[in-house]
């Protein structure tokens, strides 16, 4: 009686069992890219403990936290595979809602505080950018991303986010080969012509969308637009990041809009 039970049993177990599907991976269709498009860099507003506390146990996430210890090190809080909730909503070109697309990286740095003096910012250690810099390289190869895809959370989200902040050096980035920087004496020789005359509002909300940044086509100066443009003077001109709209930020967004042309390839005769 038990043989036939236990027969019964292993019948019904066998009959509830889906077959295995037959996956055949000889074929590789040219017509695919890698998830990963973008780098968005954060500062956590918080000390180590309630960074991890944040990034771990709440809705919001990245995949890499990096630590303000003295020898600072990256924790692995989700796997590049996955998608973290870093970026929120977010735009940058053609491209929305940045979290299916970028690889997150919050670094602890406190932000700011207000002080009767204004607002005052925390640096990065060196030993942070020494420990970030390598991750990014690697990161930029595995997946191909673009100079102009290495990005602040400010840039992709400036009505309602200012991390990293003016005082992350993007500088340091640029001189590591990571992202584009403005020629210098472009933008001086265009600073002359500019600060004679700076252009309008649809000459900025034009440009910084060529950019890149998500900007109002509204022909004025509005709240919205210099908000995006703070962005963008707190990556390429921090000494001065108020959101006007003046010679040199005209000149930065002019030389990195406007690719010097390629010289002509000489034929040998």
């Amino acid at each position: 009686m038990k043989k036939i039970a236990l027969a019964l049993l292993v019948a019904l177990l066998s009959a509830c069992t889906t077959p295995a599907p037959h996956l055949d991976h000889s074929l590789n269709a040219r017509g695919q890219s890698p998830r990963v498009k973008f780098i968005v860099i954060h500062y956590t507003v918080s000390d180590l403990p309630r960074s991890i506390k944040i990034l771990t146990e709440q809705v919001v996430s990245s995949h890499y936290l990096l630590t303000d210890t003295d020898k600072p090190k990256f924790y692995v809080l989700v796997d590049e595979s996955r998608q973290a909730n870093h970026a929120g909503v977010s735009n940058w070109k053609t491209y929305t809602q940045l979290n299916v697309s970028s690889i997150g990286i919050e670094i602890v740095n406190p932000g700011y505080k207000d002080t009767p003096e204004g607002r005052l910012w925390y640096p990065f250690p060196q030993a942070q950018i020494d420990e970030l810099i390598p991750l990014l390289k690697d990161i930029q190869a595995r997946y191909n991303i673009a100079p102009e895809n290495i990005l602040g959370h400010n840039e992709i989200a400036p009505q309602r986010k200012q991390d990293p902040g003016p005082l992350f050096p993007w500088r340091q980035l640029a001189d590591a080969g990571l992202i584009v920087w403005p020629d210098a004496n472009r933008v001086a020789a265009q600073r002359i012509m500019f600060e004679q005359q700076v252009p309008d509002a649809v000459w900025f909300q034009k440009k910084l969308a060529q950019h890149g940044y998500a900007t109002p086509n509204t022909g004025v100066f509005d709240e919205a637009t210099r908000n995006v443009l703070i962005a963008f003077q707190m990556k390429y001109r921090n000494t001065l990041f108020d959101g006007t709209p003046d010679g040199e930020t005209a000149a930065l967004l002019e030389v990195l809009t406007t690719p010097v042309p390629a010289a002509p390839a000489v034929v040998a005769k």
